[in-house]
């Protein structure tokens, strides 16, 4: 045989062995979605930040980091829900899902725990649910308590059967295993596994004799059934050694997705008292410094069982930070929401910027940064053709593949026509290329105290409506709204013709 014959057959046995073990060994997905995180609460990205952040910062050096990346809401359930289906969150609904309320979801949805699966994945959900569940209620809420200034109907013990499986949660959209607490600051105060209580509830957190103190803030919790001896401060160290447990189980030859809502650094504002004075921006501050070390736990259990060059690792948060953050800035100097306007809840910039990170060993170039408009609306799409699949046609509608930003090949900027920002129906905001419009006086929902604007020297606007080139001006300073009127006309329109396809 001829030596090029040779040559080229053993090129052959190496490339079709090559695909063999794409094909056995695609990658595991592993996300790791913080809750009420702002921008600047990451170390590597606020110059002036008095958190540490070490295993996140690591995280960033070794993947890619986006600095104009969105969540779809400004509140809780809409972002997870959009960040599961790839869907905006105000095609169904606007606010979050209440203590005991029904599935945020539609059982035609299509998440990507369900297309993962179909793909012969593992898939796991730790952590916070916030998506809703069916109750077995035997009757309607008998409970009433004052809170926030008015009568508060809840369901107490003996309206609800216990006995029967929760249907409608995690399990039933494509998840293999679930282990939570579903919310932290939501009944029942009870683990979940799968699609039973561990154990049921016996009696009633009072919400005004909670049994503990908080590090910051208030303990935000809503009154109804908890399991004898409940004690938030176990939640979060629960769910770590749960989630490195379920990872030790992993085999390399089973590709897995595991999906991690962390409670934190969500009020109540608890970490635990190891964390206590780890950074310079009080108990916050503290809770985001166990935010990071919990990361790098699971980060720490991929690297160790040989899974980590073969895992795509994914972090983000669903919103902005809480309201505590304008006294945390005034007190210690540290910008949860980094130098944009606005927090939690809110359109302006702060209420929905969120930090990002993704990282894929020798696929992803380590340390690169990239500034396109990103929505976690994409991760769907682009996960799917990362990994091969093809999502069925009415799947993830919003979503858009940014797989040639993460590859650092070329592609056509902007890589989205539009980011549509929302979060309840009164406010709305659309961004296409430098430009956003808001169509209201304000982006907030929330007025700021007069000592925060007076250190930030924010401004009022008196406009029907706001306009930022977004380039020029992030922190929304200069209203343009009078300047560019065909601008105006331009942006309102096309906002009415996507806002048309709700349902």
């Amino acid at each position: 045989m001829k030596p090029l014959t040779i040559t080229f057959l053993l090129l052959t046995i190496v490339a079709l062995t090559n695909c063999s073990k794409v094909e056995r060994n695609p990658p595991n997905i592993v996300i790791i979605y913080a809750d009420d995180m702002g921008y600047g609460d990451l170390n590597c990205q606020n110059p002036n930040s008095k958190i540490p952040t070490p295993n996140l910062d690591k995280l960033a050096s070794e993947g890619m980091r986006f600095t104009d990346a969105h969540s779809s809401s400004g509140i809780c359930s809409p972002s997870r829900y959009a960040l599961l289906t790839g869907t905006y969150h105000w095609r169904r609904q606007h606010g979050i899902v209440g203590a005991f309320g029904k599935p945020f979801f539609k059982d035609s949805d299509i998440t990507l725990p369900q297309v993962l699966k179909s793909k012969g994945y593992n898939t796991a959900c730790m952590g916070k649910w916030h998506l809703g569940w069916n109750w077995e209620f035997k009757n309607a809420p008998s409970g009433e308590v004052m809170q926030w200034g008015s009568m508060q109907k809840f369901y107490r013990l003996e309206d609800i059967d216990w006995s029967k499986p929760i249907t409608g949660g995690p399990l039933d959209r494509g998840f293999d295993y679930y282990f939570g607490e579903g919310t932290i600051n939501f009944p029942p105060y009870a683990w979940v596994e799968n699609d039973q209580l561990i154990k049921a509830p016996t009696e009633e957190m009072d919400i005004h004799t909670i049994g503990f103190e908080t590090k910051e803030g208030e303990w935000e919790f809503r009154p109804g059934p908890k399991v004898k001896g409940w004690n938030p401060y176990k939640v979060l160290p629960t769910l770590t050694k749960k989630t490195v447990d379920w990872i030790n189980t992993q085999e390399k030859e089973q590709p897995f997705f595991l999906y991690f809502a962390l409670p934190s650094p969500h009020a109540p504002i608890i970490p635990n008292d190891e964390f206590d004075g780890k950074s310079q921006a009080g108990g916050y501050g503290d809770f985001m410094v166990q935010t990071d070390w919990v990361a790098g736990q699971v980060l720490k259990a991929l690297k160790e069982k040989g899974l980590e060059d073969n895992t795509i690792i994914i972090f983000s948060a669903d919103n902005g930070t809480e309201a505590y953050a304008w006294k945390r800035a005034e007190k210690y100097g540290h910008f949860s929401m980094g130098n944009f306007r606005g927090l939690k809840r809110d359109v302006w910039e702060g209420g929905h910027h969120v930090p990002l990170v993704i990282k894929w060993p020798n696929q992803i170039k380590a340390g690169s940064i990239s500034n396109e408009l990103i929505s976690q609306i994409d991760i769907m799409a682009t996960v799917a053709n990362l990994i091969g699949i093809d999502l069925p046609e009415n799947a993830a509608p919003d979503s858009y593949n940014f797989e040639p930003v993460l590859k650092g090949e070329p592609y056509h900027s902007p890589l989205r026509e539009t980011t549509i920002h929302n979060t309840y129906a009164s406010k709305w905001g659309i961004r296409k290329g430098d430009w956003l419009y808001i169509n209201s006086p304000s982006g907030g929902h929330r007025e700021p105290p007069d000592s925060f604007k007076e250190l930030t020297g924010y401004t009022d606007f008196d406009e029907p409506g706001l306009l930022f080139n977004m380039k020029d001006d992030s922190e929304q300073r200069v209203n343009l709204y009078e300047k560019y009127p065909e601008k105006i006309e331009e942006l309102d329109k096309l906002l009415k013709e996507y806002c048309k396809t709700s349902h």
